[in-house]
């Protein structure tokens, strides 16, 4: 059982102007990754927990499918940690669809006390972000973060059905079917968080919901320019500095604009988009993208790198475009958005 009374809540823990710097670092004991059949087909496709050769999930619509990802994920992350759920104390979990309705069913039946986020596809790095607040300032034992993507019910929600058989473009991403669950306790991990970077919203007018990459790297170049002044670092303090789901087009856009703000990050960028599917063998265009696309990457990849130091920081960006069928149905652009997340190894 994690120590209680770890009081550093009159303790400023601010960092810079929009950066946190944790006093006590809090601890990643658990995760879990699950994921359908096209990713279990890809480069990543041996690390993951799970790999369901349903994309269905055994289910009678893509939703449910969805729900049942989230439950499985955050069994399996629990079973990890040897935890019980009641022990953990909150939830902080969502997904892509409106209202949260995957993350509202996925969650009921673990009967916590549970906070719905909307970041879109930064919603990985948004729980991280929360999940270790609640623990760092003394509020829960344990916290757990879950987020959740699939392929059919993203098409679906944002674009066509899959009946329809539209054509892509060259720079739409292939959204990821598969769900990350992560438990977050003040000691006994193998990785830890030890500072965070919350995001602003950034937008520069696009409107094309085909090219996430444009949308989102805006708001990466953001996140992590400010978490570099914050924390006065440069890139190579960081072993790899790993965006959401930028994919192929938008790492192009991220790096060049970084490098107008006097960064050169060309040698430390990773995308999850681009690791978790062979771009040529699969035919997913500009890379993956998703809640989900983060989330499991850094369950089956980055999590273990830490833990075998083979990378000893990294700063996770998950990134996120915050459209809605609303929204782009009215003509509205698509602010984007990215939330920073320091990782080292214990």
């Amino acid at each position: 059982m994690v120590k209680k009374g770890r009081m550093h809540m009159a303790v400023d823990q601010r960092k810079g102007d929009q950066s946190l710097a944790f006093l006590d670092p809090v601890h990643i004991i658990s995760s879990a990754s699950i994921v359908g059949p096209k990713e279990g087909e890809g480069p990543l496709g041996d690390f993951f927990d799970l790999i369901s050769q349903d994309a269905g999930f055994g289910e009678k619509n893509w939703e449910k499918a969805e729900s049942t990802l989230q439950k499985e994920a955050l069994t399996v992350a629990a079973g990890k940690a040897k935890l019980s759920p009641w022990q953990i104390r909150y939830l902080f979990g969502g997904d892509l669809l409106a209202q949260l309705s995957a993350t509202s069913f996925g969650a009921e039946e673990s009967n916590l006390p549970f906070f719905g986020l909307y970041g879109a596809c930064s919603t990985c790095g948004e729980s991280l972000t929360l999940a270790a607040m609640a623990v760092a300032g003394g509020f829960a034992d344990y916290a757990a973060a879950i987020t959740s993507s699939h392929f059919g019910s993203a098409e679906k929600e944002f674009r066509f059905p899959l009946a329809y058989g539209n054509q892509r473009p060259l720079s739409a991403t292939w959204t990821v079917t598969g769900s990350g669950a992560f438990i977050l306790a003040s000691q006994g991990g193998y990785v830890k968080i030890t500072g965070v970077t919350p995001g602003k919203i950034v937008d520069m007018g696009v409107k094309d919901n085909m090219n996430m990459g444009a949308c989102m790297a805006p708001a990466a170049c953001d996140t992590i320019y400010q978490n570099l002044m914050d924390f006065n670092r440069q890139p190579e303090d960081y072993d790899r500095i790993i965006t959401g789901d930028l994919g192929y087009v938008g790492q192009e856009i991220l790096i060049q604009l970084l490098k107008e703000k006097g960064f050169d990050i060309s040698s430390q960028h990773m995308d999850c988009g681009i690791e978790i599917y062979d771009r040529e063998n699969q035919d997913t265009h500009a890379g993956g993208s998703g809640c989900g696309c983060s989330a499991v990457v850094l369950a089956a990849m980055i999590l273990p790198k830490l833990r075998k130091e083979i990378w000893k920081r990294v700063l996770f960006v998950p990134t996120g475009a915050l459209l809605s069928k609303v929204s782009f149905n009215e003509g509205q652009t698509i602010p984007g958005i990215a939330h920073g997340v320091v990782l080292e190894h214990c």
